[in-house]
């Protein structure tokens, strides 16, 4: 069972590059500061650039034809943003949405690739991170597709708790960010009042609490036997 040290370990996505790898590619970086409510690109845009979050966040949805919004990801400092396909023109499937201001580092395709080419251990380095972006893929469908909407909202507040968790006295979570109903009804494909009544449920169980309006994980046993955790390492359970 993941330990309590586990979710304060949770790190960005970038945490498999080596640290002479990590400033390789901060080198080749060219930083820019974005404003809260615009977008690094939109869905359709041409795609031929990574961007590394160096502090902010940002959300990366897409929309369905009726319109309504699913979230994919959520990013963070130390997170790298964009398509894991640097060596094919290919078009953004997915919308990436500034949640406060942040700092990134641009990465231009070509530079990317240049460095890919230039050193081995690099791009070893690149194809763990590869790796490690469709896993986390890979693991939120099957939590939506094999346990349904219940699965997925507790996964969903399981990897919530090992990115913004923090662990109280008593050994309760604190998701130390407003996660609003209608964020976790996008972020598993559900109705906000779906969301409401699981949550509902949760808290009468003692499973979950609000304070302040931030969830507070009681039993995070109960929320993994819900789900039928399978125990991945933080780095791959997170949101």
């Amino acid at each position: 069972m993941r330990t309590m040290d586990d979710v304060m370990e949770a790190q960005g996505n970038t945490s498999c590059f080596s640290e002479q790898n990590l400033n390789r590619l901060l080198v080749s970086m060219k930083d820019r500061v974005i404003p809260e409510g615009s977008h690094l690109f939109w869905e359709g845009d041409f795609s031929d650039k990574l961007y590394y979050v160096k502090r902010g966040r940002i959300k990366l949805t897409k929309s369905t034809d009726e319109g309504k919004e699913l979230i994919l990801y959520m990013y963070q400092a130390g997170d790298m943003v964009g398509q894991a396909d640097p060596f094919f023109s290919t078009k953004h499937s997915f919308s990436a949405e500034v949640l406060e201001e942040s700092e990134v580092g641009v990465i231009e395709y070509k530079d990317l690739e240049i460095l890919i080419c230039q050193h081995c251990d690099f791009a070893i380095d690149f194809m763990k991170w590869m790796g490690i972006h469709h896993r986390i893929t890979q693991t939120k469908f099957r939590d939506l597709m094999m346990y349904g909407k219940p699965g997925a909202l507790t996964s969903t507040l399981i990897r919530l708790s090992n990115t913004y968790g923090e662990v109280q006295q008593d050994n309760s979570i604190l998701i130390n960010k407003k996660i609003t109903h209608t964020d976790l009804s996008n972020m598993i494909g559900a109705t906000r009042e779906s969301v409401n009544r699981m949550l509902s449920d949760l808290r009468k169980k003692k499973f979950v609490e609000y304070v302040s309006g931030m969830i507070l994980i009681k039993d995070l046993t109960a929320l993994q036997e819900i789900c039928h955790c399978e125990l991945c390492p933080a780095e791959i359970c997170r949101i």
